[in-house]
């Protein structure tokens, strides 16, 4: 049978219908999972098309699985972020849902004050236990959407939950039935996706899965979670490490919509932006993020990285507010208590702050030489430099004219008499072997000590 395939305009066989591999013994991938090994990463060279979809947008899950490595939130930590989580995503909700838990008192609290808050990005859902208690529970408080676990890899049907193939199918599909019967819209959570028998237990699945959703008129979003992080998105990687081939097996196999394909990554080797990126690329509308990556042991795609994936890609920021970012990070920061890595890309503290002095030089002749992009426009976050004996006359400089944000007629260079005589303190303080960069706070009084003037424009 040969149709067009709306999406390529081209005549295409229909794909093959996979069934159920109801195997007795698990299938584990250990040639590609050693475990006392390093996992290796096979290719086939079977490559997909790229398809990026008209529609791409991000999901949030600070208050669910970045609660899962820290110290929960509070009410109020929560209803913040949201806030700006709101303001960062824009008007055009490129942040378009987040995820709350509500199983305590104040778990509920916290999604009825941002419920309360009236935004329609991002649209606050769920994330519950697969019981009609908690379906209840989440119909009444007004959740259109909720996700719900669904474990897919032999480690997990085998050995966790102790089942058959067939028998956790029959268990997932009558817990989403129950989610429809109460009129939500599930959204699936395909745990360990990248060990799990894409043919043989997860097309399977997904089908059955878009059968429900055409008998109940209701949709079915599968989240495809990397939750070990073995995903890779180079061309041509064998299943189930594949990010190109879950993406496109789930579109062409089994027929589901960019706009209910969503990623939800995990950064155990380093790969969690670049996997989130494929997703994108291949035909996933949604990619699932924490703020400053914060999750499950290495932590979830970060959210403010993909902003900026997001903007690179498109070539616009599509009403996104950047700057926001900085708010976001000095919020963790100074009301949370979180100590971010100072390397962090844009959120850390040295993320944009050179040491070396002819870097610091560079800077000072013209900013592009050394910053990635206008960090003052864009993350409200000026390109710095950080004193030490390596920072230079122009390092100096480039301090006070950013720290005291001095006009352009006011504006030190590495002639100075005010940029000497603290390179000369800054010297002797070397000579005597000094360890530690100069403090903005040290360098504030040597300011106040040689130019008072300057001082008092802080």
């Amino acid at each position: 049978m040969f149709s067009i395939n709306k999406k390529s305009n081209l005549l295409e066989q229909d794909p093959y219908k996979y069934s159920l591999q109801d195997i007795e013994d698990p299938q584990l991938y250990r040639e590609m999972f050693p475990y006392d090994q390093i996992p290796i990463i096979p290719f086939n060279h079977r490559r997909v098309p790229m398809g990026m979809p008209q529609d791409i947008w991000i999901t949030d899950t600070t208050f669910r699985d970045g609660q899962q490595s820290r110290a929960p939130y509070s009410t109020k930590q929560i209803v913040d972020l949201y806030d700006m989580l709101h303001r960062l995503g824009g008007e055009n909700g490129i942040i378009r849902q987040t995820e709350f838990f509500v199983y305590s008192k104040k778990d509920q609290e916290a999604l009825y004050k941002c419920m309360e808050r009236g935004y329609k990005f991002p649209e606050a859902t769920t994330w519950i236990r697969a019981t009609k208690k908690d379906f209840q529970l989440v119909k009444d408080i007004g959740i259109r959407e909720t996700g719900i676990l669904v474990s897919c890899s032999d480690y997990h049907i085998f050995h966790k939950l102790k089942m058959t193939r067939k028998q956790a199918l029959d268990h997932y599909l009558g817990v989403v039935s129950d989610a429809l019967a109460a009129g939500l819209h599930p959204r699936c959570h395909f745990e360990d996706i990248t060990r799990a028998d894409f043919y043989g237990f997860v097309v399977p699945f997904v089908n059955e899965l878009s059968n429900l959703s055409r008998e109940s008129g209701l949709p079915i979003k599968i989240r495809a979670c990397d939750t070990m992080g073995y995903g890779v998105p180079y061309p041509g990687v064998a299943l189930p490490r594949s990010v190109p081939g879950i993406i496109y097996g789930l579109q062409h196999y089994s027929d589901v919509p960019p706009e209910l394909l969503e990623w939800h990554g995990h950064n155990d080797f380093y790969l969690a932006v670049a996997n989130a990126v494929s997703a994108w690329m291949y035909g996933a509308s949604s990619v699932n993020c924490s703020l400053l990556g914060i999750g499950e042991r290495t932590g979830n795609v970060p959210l403010e990285a993909m902003v900026m994936q997001y903007a690179s890609l498109r070539g616009t920021t599509d009403g996104m507010d950047t700057t926001v970012i900085t708010e976001i990070a000095d919020y963790f920061k100074h009301e949370i208590g979180y100590e971010i890595p100072p390397m962090t890309p844009f959120v850390g503290d040295s993320f944009n702050v050179t040491r070396a002095g002819i870097h610091a030089d560079g800077l000072l002749k013209h900013e592009e030489i050394y910053n990635i992009f206008d960090t003052k426009k864009i993350l409200n976050k000026p390109a710095m430099v950080a004193i030490s004996n390596t920072s230079g006359l122009a390092g100096i400089a480039m301090w006070i004219n950013n720290h005291y944000n001095l006009s352009e007629e006011l504006k030190v260079d590495k002639r100075s008499e005010l940029v000497t005589k603290i390179k000369d303190w800054v010297d002797e303080e070397y000579k005597n072997d000094r360890q530690t960069t100069i403090s903005d706070t040290e360098m504030e009084t040597l300011v106040l000590q040689y130019s008072p003037d300057i001082a008092a424009l802080r």
